[in-house]
């Protein structure tokens, strides 16, 4: 098959479409005929040398997928080939096949194209991990999304709105503003040139951001607010102000997904596909697609991520 590698640490440049083995399925694994592949920024992470791959996990970047199973490992049941399917994955997606773990399988929702499917699986993971199963986010209560206009915020604000809570966003540009309203934010901050504190207290916060939106975050949450920490874009370290965590009971989380063990990442497709994939074929919630670009030009896909115009996912398309 061929795959797109990483020839060295570097800029979109050093992504080459290349010919590679063929994944087999292991034990408890299928193997996908990728159909399309999505964009996250652990891709682009993993590109510059700042990701290592997880032991054990496919060297080719790509978190998500969807395709059909063209081979079944033993032990598996529930899936048999020519299903289709879209994946949550440890590394591998951008590829003409990729072996999975069963248990990061699911079906390909109804009303939701294959293609579009590949939109889904980390998005929705992260989402639900985050602000459901760790941030404990309830009806009636005010989730803010840093970043609502992105594959995980366009997710977050749909599935926070279908719990039925109120969803704030940071978010700049009228374009963006006007698209993430639509998908039913309540409220949307332009960073640029508003404090989101003043707009606070809130619930729960998911944040894509980390350095020095720490203790802005910290003190904006309301009494026994949660924060979930997902991404650490301007920097690694900030500010923490304990007085506001012990004295209002406030909880800071720092989470990720792709290095969880497989039997974790089951749950949590599992919790998915219980309660997210419903809102899927319902309605309430849809992949968020900004474009799709073929496969083998991953790099130019890169480079239109790097511009940071995009509102939802850059899908890869094989074939």
């Amino acid at each position: 098959m061929k795959a797109i590698t990483i020839r060295e640490p570097g800029g979109p440049e050093v992504l080459e479409w290349t010919e590679v083995p063929d994944p087999e399925p292991g034990p408890g694994e299928v193997v996908v005929d990728v159909a399309a592949s999505a964009l996250n920024g652990a891709d682009v992470a993993q590109r510059l040398g700042f990701y290592p791959v997880p032991e054990g996990a496919s060297p080719y970047p790509g978190l998500e997928a969807s395709g059909r199973v063209s081979a079944v490992g033993s032990g598996v049941t529930g899936w048999r080939v020519g299903d289709e399917v879209c994946a949550l994955l440890a590394g591998g997606g951008y590829a003409e096949k990729v072996a999975v773990p069963a248990g990061q399988v699911l079906p390909v929702p109804q009303g939701v194209g294959l293609v579009e499917a590949a939109a889904l699986p980390e998005a929705a993971a992260t989402v639900w991990s985050n602000i459901v199963m760790t941030g404990r986010l309830a009806k009636g209560e005010t989730l803010l999304v840093h970043g609502g206009s992105g594959g995980v915020g366009t997710m977050a604000v749909q599935v926070a709105k279908a719990l039925g809570a109120r969803v704030v966003t940071t978010v700049s540009g009228a374009e963006k503003t006007a698209r993430v309203r639509e998908l039913g934010a309540d409220v949307t901050i332009d960073y640029r040139t508003e404090d989101f504190g003043e707009r606070g207290p809130y619930d729960v916060i998911l944040d894509v951001i980390g350095g020095d939106y720490l203790e802005r975050n910290v003190r904006s949450l309301a009494t026994d607010g949660r924060l979930v920490i997902i991404g650490v874009q301007k920097g690694l370290e900030g500010n923490l102000n304990l007085a506001e965590l012990v004295f209002k009971r406030k909880s800071v989380f720092g989470t990720t997904l792709r290095s969880r063990p497989a039997e974790r990442k089951a749950a949590i497709v599992a919790a998915v596909r219980e309660h997210v994939w419903p809102m899927i074929e319902s309605g309430a919630v849809r992949p968020v697609v900004d474009r799709t670009v073929p496969l083998a030009e991953a790099a130019e896909a890169h480079r239109l991520m790097a511009t940071a115009q995009h509102i939802g996912k850059i899908v890869l398309v094989g074939g």
